[in-house]
């Protein structure tokens, strides 16, 4: 599958890597002209292409957002309508948000298929994946199967969360948030255990 990582700080190199080990085709873009990241690309994601976010999106069957919240904004939505889009970003707002991220992002690029994803996991700890289990939130079955399939591909156990709005009990606050955990463990952390209950 092709995938296209956004964001080329800690967390995109290292979803590369994985995603490289597991036999998929990677671009990697940064907020400016890919060849500003083409030699960072090119150390820590040996394998993956720097490309402009509206080349790599363009041909990606798998988008991972995985840029700083506040550059979120800047998107143009339009390249992402009809694509599957894993939002594996954090916020930390002032107070609370009446939305999850995630329902901020699908709101905003319309027409795309968003799945809460690989944000609760930090960098650090994904790496090997093997044995870590990742939450996983969205709307569309079918979505939720390809990020799921692709989480197993790259080496995590996928744990179904619920719908996008749960997507909320992966974010910064939640007892799942940056819990390296596996996927016995995970699901039967207090917040996961309740929302299956």
């Amino acid at each position: 599958m092709e995938i296209a990582v956004l964001g080329a700080g800690h967390v995109g190199p290292v979803l590369a890597r994985l995603a490289l080990a597991a036999g998929h085709t990677v671009s990697i873009a940064g907020s400016g002209d890919p060849a500003r990241i083409a030699m960072i690309v090119e150390f820590l994601a040996p394998g993956a292409v720097a490309a402009s976010a509206a080349d790599a999106v363009a041909d990606a069957g798998l988008v991972v957002l995985a840029i700083p919240w506040h550059r979120f904004p800047s998107l143009d939505p339009a390249p992402f309508a009809g694509k599957v889009v894993v939002d594996a970003m954090n916020h930390w707002p002032p107070a609370a948000a009446p939305l999850g991220t995630s329902e901020q992002v699908a709101a905003r690029l319309t027409g795309a298929h968003v799945v809460k994803a690989l944000n609760h996991i930090a960098y650090q700890d994904m790496e090997p994946a093997a044995g870590r289990a990742a939450g996983v939130a969205g709307d569309s079955p079918a979505a939720v199967a390809v990020v799921s399939g692709f989480l197993r591909d790259i080496g995590f156990d996928p744990v179904p969360v619920g719908p996008l709005s749960a997507g909320r009990h992966l974010e910064p606050g939640s007892p799942l948030f940056g819990v390296a955990a596996g996927q016995p463990d995970f699901e039967n952390l207090p917040t996961l255990a309740k929302e299956q209950s």
